[in-house]
């Protein structure tokens, strides 16, 4: 069983002001540039390859965009993750809170803990002892707190990835602090993209807020897909917009400029819907999907 959940609160508003910070708030778009061919007089075959050529001109300048958008998270990350573990703990991602009960901040990090046991509920993950999850990996782990609960919570082995260096050594730092040995949790810089892992090697895949830095959701959802185990189950906790309506192509103009304050501050590429999530789920023909 395969199954996607998406969390549907909405992410703080805060904005990092310091200095080394300011200069890097610029929105890096994972929409490849158009490029003006202009009317071509020539055969059809020169226009076939003038269209290929773009063609290739496009998939370079794309390609180049996605490297500078990652260095850029590497960097964010690298210079606000103390700041973010000051404020937030070792969770670098938002909490569940009862909706019936008045949030507080001091209720804060016991909400994130929430935010990870609602979703292991929700997919429906084993606590038995001979159905839990025994190999689990952290897509965008940050400092590594989802990859320590889970550890602990399971007995498993738990790999985490991230962008950034800093959160690697100071995820495997708080897992030595914490008494957690190397062969029980790890950390490495690598790619949501490109996961340095062979097929079928975790029978949990955990992603909690890092699918909305992905350009490209699909070859995300693909990874995520590629390294889980057969049976095993995919949770994907990412920040989406809201689903369009039939008679919609887009956001409203004013959602659009919320939307781009806020990849203005996390170098965040486009947004996509949890209808798209869905959408990309099928293609793959993994089951039981829920948004």
């Amino acid at each position: 069983m395969n199954t996607l959940f998406r969390t549907t609160e909405s992410p703080f508003l805060q904005y990092l002001n310091q200095p080394s910070t300011s200069d890097r708030r610029r929105r890096i778009s994972s929409l490849p540039v158009r490029i003006g061919l202009g009317r071509s007089t020539r055969t059809g075959l020169a226009k076939t390859t003038t269209r290929m050529m773009a063609s290739s001109s496009s998939a370079a300048t794309e390609t180049v965009g996605r490297e500078v958008l990652k260095k850029g998270i590497a960097d964010f990350y690298d210079e606000s993750s103390g700041i973010w573990e000051d404020i937030w703990g070792d969770h670098m991602h938002h909490g569940f809170y009862n909706p019936d009960v008045q949030a507080s901040i001091s209720d804060h990090r016991s909400a994130q803990i929430r935010m990870i046991e609602e979703s292991l509920s929700f997919a429906g993950v084993p606590e038995d002892s001979l159905k839990k999850p025994k190999s689990i990996v952290d897509v965008g782990c940050g400092i590594g707190g989802s990859s320590r609960y889970l550890a602990r919570k399971y007995g498993a082995q738990c790999q985490g990835i991230t962008l950034s260096p800093v959160q690697a050594q100071r995820a495997q730092a708080l897992a030595a602090a914490q008494g957690l040995a190397d062969k029980q949790v790890s950390f490495q810089v690598a790619d949501a993209l490109q996961q340095p892992f062979p097929d079928g090697q975790f029978d949990l895949v955990w992603s909690m807020e890092s699918g909305e830095h992905m350009p490209d959701k699909k070859k995300f959802v693909s990874e995520l897909a590629r390294v889980a185990a057969p049976g095993a189950t995919i949770i994907m906790v990412t920040w989406c917009h809201r689903d369009l309506s039939p008679s919609e192509d887009s956001l409203k103009p004013e959602e659009e400029k919320l939307l781009n304050k806020i990849c203005d501050a996390y170098y965040l590429p486009a947004w996509c819907s949890a209808a798209d999530y869905v959408k990309l789920l099928q293609s793959l023909s993994l089951q039981d999907g829920k948004p």
